[in-house]
């Protein structure tokens, strides 16, 4: 790429006798970070080519050579990003494409900022950029609801207990937990989705915020630019970030149920637990400890979730006081979501990579899920089909659990005499129940964890993950 001139080039200045302060020069310059946008300008710069040759502002044969122009800039950029960028004076992505265009084809590049401010400019690159980071994300996203599906395929009978406030309370299966994450990555699904729909809007054509005062088919251009419908206010088109900042929710409650399942898993594959084991491509060790086998892939999924969480609360606070339309202070956001757009794809990538790579220890499993009495629920229901009210249910249950615990007693341990002497409503049939897979199976519901349940809940999966 050429070398760019010493000088800035400029998009204003007749009205200043002095130019800016070198401080400011350096304050203000956001070349640094913007530069992610440069395809999209390039991209929003050529339709806005042939909106100019539309309105005949531009002829024919000017409109070809700034495209062709353009063209050539998008593949010097393509290859030389950034570090093209971190050499020119330029404030911003938008003067730094015009400067390099203005070397290529002379003065005919200022007539491209005709009519054209860089309040809808920015709004229309950054909605280009967010829409290609939706896809990135959800091309992730849909890889680890993948790699949880085929878990769930894999290990269909496997027993676990589930827990509330980290308690044992209940078995489940192991496929259910892992549809359990699948539902809340399939929401994250749907959100993002939701979000290509909000950032599917081109601002192109509202000026600084009244609206172009060229005569040019705005739904023509948007089209050409891949978007479904254009803005209906130009007031709030050049002000409107609601779309940064769903993506930024989006990403950030994706990342909330990342940190839940490396929680999990973090405590699940301690020696304390024992049900996984991490596979040595996802896991480090320590400098000091020979023996340690640390999960630092699930730990900086969880440490990564308060940076991006900082984001979106970053940009919110930014946001909450502007008053309309387009203030300076929208420079700053870009970086959160520039920030969580690199994060989140790579986080989803590292946790699909563990998913896969993960190996059970069923039996310790299922010995967590049968010891503990995690069937006393059971029994409790048992006795209230019995005709025993649930009150009076759950308290023989739990007379029952307090004296087997100070007796060092488990469930498989007790006999139907025993059961008797807590009531005389247990009979032979309930004895089946002090096993983990009998609670399982009672559990049919639909959603429930049941065999027969979680078959058909990975059925439905499997047809919706093959449908986006």
């Amino acid at each position: 790429m050429k070398k760019p001139p010493q000088t800035p080039y400029k998009l204003w200045g007749g009205r200043f006798e002095k130019g800016p302060s070198a401080q400011l020069e350096s304050f203000s310059r956001s070349l640094d970070f913007d530069y992610r946008l440069a395809l999209a300008d390039i991209q929003g710069t050529k339709a806005y080519v042939r909106a100019l040759e539309s309105a005949q502002i531009l002829s024919c044969k000017e409109a070809a050579q700034a495209l062709r122009g353009l063209d050539a800039l998008a593949r010097e950029i393509a290859i030389a990003m950034p570090e093209s960028f971190r050499r020119s004076p330029e404030e911003d992505i938008h003067t730094f494409i015009l400067a390099r265009l203005r070397e290529r084809i002379g003065v005919l590049a200022d007539k491209l900022h005709t009519g054209r401010s860089r309040n809808e400019q920015v709004a229309l690159d950054f909605r280009l950029w967010v829409k290609d980071a939706v896809r990135s994300a959800q091309s992730a996203l849909k890889d680890l609801l993948a790699a949880l599906l085929g878990a769930a395929e894999k290990h269909p009978s496997v027993l676990l207990p589930g827990y509330t406030h980290l308690r044992r309370a209940q078995p489940v299966l192991w496929s259910h937990y892992l549809l359990a994450y699948f539902e809340m990555f399939r929401r994250d699904h749907h959100r993002l989705e939701a979000c290509l729909a909000s950032t599917d809007v081109m601002p192109l054509g509202s000026g600084a915020l009244a609206g172009s005062g060229l005569a040019f088919d705005r739904r023509k251009f948007a089209k050409q630019l891949g978007f479904s419908r254009i803005s209906r206010n130009s007031l709030d088109a050049v002000s409107d970030r609601d779309f940064a900042l769903e993506f930024l929710f989006s990403a950030s409650l994706c990342f909330l149920h990342l940190s839940r399942l490396a929680e999990d898993w973090i405590l699940y594959s301690s020696e304390e637990f024992g049900f996984l084991e991490l596979a040595e491509e996802v896991s480090t060790g320590s400098s000091l400890m020979p023996q340690k086998k640390n999960p630092d892939s699930l730990e900086l999924i969880r440490g990564k979730t308060g940076r991006v969480l900082g984001s979106l609360v970053s940009l919110a606070t930014t946001l909450k006081g502007l008053p309309l339309t387009y203030n300076r202070d929208l420079q700053e956001d870009k970086e959160p979501v520039f920030d969580a757009a690199a994060q989140l794809p790579a986080a989803l990538a590292m946790a699909a990579q563990v998913v896969r790579t993960v190996s059970l220890h069923p039996e310790t499993m299922k010995k967590a899920a049968t010891d503990g009495w995690l069937c006393a629920t059971d029994l409790a229901e048992f006795l209230a089909s019995k005709g025993v009210p649930f009150h009076q249910a759950h308290q023989i249950v739990g007379k029952l659990v307090l004296d087997s615990v100070r007796a060092g007693k488990q469930p498989q341990d007790c006999s139907l005499n025993d059961l008797k002497r807590y009531s005389s409503h247990f009979d032979k049939t309930c004895l089946s129940l002090l096993s983990p897979e009998a609670g399982v199976a009672r559990r049919a519901v639909p959603g429930g964890t049941a065999p027969s349940r979680v078959r058909q809940a990975v059925r439905e999966a499997r047809t919706w993950l093959e449908s986006i």
